[in-house]
């Protein structure tokens, strides 16, 4: 009953960073949806022009991606909410003590609401586009080989504790931290150009739910919720081992402190996780 008061009292003030998440996570999944129907689809002329070129087009695709993350982690959104958009991300914040638990609970109800939701609005929008094999509703699932669930479990922990492990090192960074988002968007698109073919290139569970659920396809969803949860908090639970420098002063990729485009007042400036006042 403690918990669900608390996070009853952290809807009331922390509802826009909610939704500010799912909306994340939402223009992620359509993007990428969008993204790979242009490289993927048979109809599209960017594959026809390419389409003996794979390793092109998954670096199109690459590219595109990273730039769409990068866009997020910046808009004044996703300042807001931090854009964690992954709930990965925000379990290796709340490991950090940077998010209270009903804030946490939230973000990962508002990321796989966004997501989930999301896959079903472009079932009808995308129609045929989305649902032709070759784009399979932007599917993650591991290879259909002996081993593929290992490869794709292992590969997905690897990417996973780098992409964490890096940005904690940014954002912990008084140099680095302004450029978390363009560090992370550069790791998107090395995944997904070199990953790709070992795990699907998830890193992000509700993005992954979202697809299943359109698809009513759940092959090895699990992998892709354990290997990045499992990774992301091994990376910050070792970094906080061994890392003795400046501490981090709030869950936001963009990084913290008052900016013209930021969404908050000068006197909230940057939002603090736990908020005292909302426990």
């Amino acid at each position: 009953m403690k918990l669900i008061s608390q996070m009853q009292r952290a809807w009331c003030r922390h509802w826009p960073y909610y939704v500010a998440e799912a909306v994340g996570i939402g223009v992620f999944l359509l993007c990428g949806s969008l993204l790979t129907i242009l490289l993927q689809h048979p109809a599209s002329p960017v594959w026809q022009a390419l389409s003996h070129q794979p390793m092109l087009r998954r670096v199109l695709l690459g590219v595109g991606m990273g730039f769409v993350i990068v866009s997020i982690v910046y808009s004044p959104w996703g300042k807001q909410s931090g854009a964690h958009i992954n709930p990965a991300v925000t379990l290796g914040f709340w490991q950090l003590g940077k998010i209270r638990t009903p804030d946490a609970l939230w973000y990962l109800l508002a990321q796989v609401s966004g997501a989930v939701g999301m896959g079903q609005v472009l079932k009808p929008v995308l129609g045929a586009y989305y649902t032709h094999p070759a784009v399979n509703f932007i599917v993650t699932q591991p290879l259909p080989l002996p081993n593929g669930t290992r490869l794709a479990f292992a590969g997905e922990f690897l990417i996973c504790f780098v992409l964490m492990l890096l940005m904690l090192v940014c954002l912990y960074s008084k140099r680095l931290k302004a450029y978390t988002g363009w560090v992370v968007g550069l790791l998107l698109a090395l995944f997904i150009i070199f990953e790709t073919p070992y795990s699907g290139m998830s890193l992000n569970p509700a993005r992954t739910l979202g697809s299943a659920v359109a698809a009513n396809s759940y092959h090895g969803l699990w992998l892709y919720w354990v290997a990045p949860c499992m990774a992301m908090w091994l990376a910050t639970v070792l970094f906080r081992r061994f890392y003795h420098g400046e501490n981090l002063e709030c869950a936001i990729l963009a990084g913290c402190g008052p900016t013209p485009s930021s969404p908050h007042a000068p006197e909230a400036e940057p939002p603090q996780y736990p908020d005292q006042e909302a426990a």
